[in-house]
């Protein structure tokens, strides 16, 4: 099983084995406790679940879920996977070697958040026209007609731009640092500094 909760570094770049100047995104992928093993026998679908950094306080229930695994997790994930291996067992810890260079991942954040956005930056609508008396510059326009008598869901209107869970698929581990514990891929990856990103191997 190839998967991890990692921290957004940043950006930065490196040369590449062909020397091409490759821009990729530093992860934090401090250790990973395994907190949970689920299985279609005794929950009704696989997954292992995953205990990232450590909380200084917790609920008691909380506590007492962890209570095996040793720790006391700050972030706790769950991903879904198809067969459990067998060497996988509560307590135990994933590092950044769980990764190789060339590895193939799926990646899971939240993009940053923009606060309330216009119809023009958040759907990319046209601006109406400045000239001939042209008043409406960045009005959305008709959002409704005269029958039926309302807006359908779903309409594209003025409204909170950005801090959305986004998923990137097919990127590839271009760096695997076990000294630091860091993983960079290649690519973008959504969210800002510091945002939690869940890294998935794809077969």
């Amino acid at each position: 099983m190839k998967a991890l909760i990692t921290r957004k570094v940043g950006m930065t770049s490196i040369i590449a084995d062909d020397g091409q100047l490759l821009a990729i995104t530093l992860l934090s992928a401090s250790p990973n406790t395994v907190t949970a093993v689920k299985t279609a026998d005794k929950d009704g679908y696989s997954a292992v679940q995953l205990g990232f950094e450590t909380a200084k306080k917790l609920p008691k229930p909380q506590v007492g879920q962890f209570k095996e695994a040793k720790i006391l997790p700050k972030v706790v994930k769950e991903f879904r996977i198809d067969d459990i291996a067998e060497d996988l067992n509560i307590g135990q810890q994933l590092l950044a070697d769980t990764f190789s260079v060339g590895d193939v991942v799926d990646v899971v954040g939240t993009s940053k958040g923009k606060g309330f956005a216009g119809t023009i930056r958040r759907h990319n609508f046209h601006r109406g026209r400045k000239t001939h008396g042209g008043q409406s510059y960045r009005r959305p326009g008709s959002i409704g007609s005269m029958y039926p008598q309302k807006i359908f869901k779903g309409k594209k209107m003025a409204g909170q731009l950005g801090h959305e869970r986004v998923t990137i698929q097919n990127l590839k581990v271009a760096l695997v640092d076990t000294d630091n514990q860091l993983i960079g891929l290649a690519g973008a990856v959504p969210g800002p500094r510091k945002s939690i990103v869940l890294v998935k191997g794809v077969k």
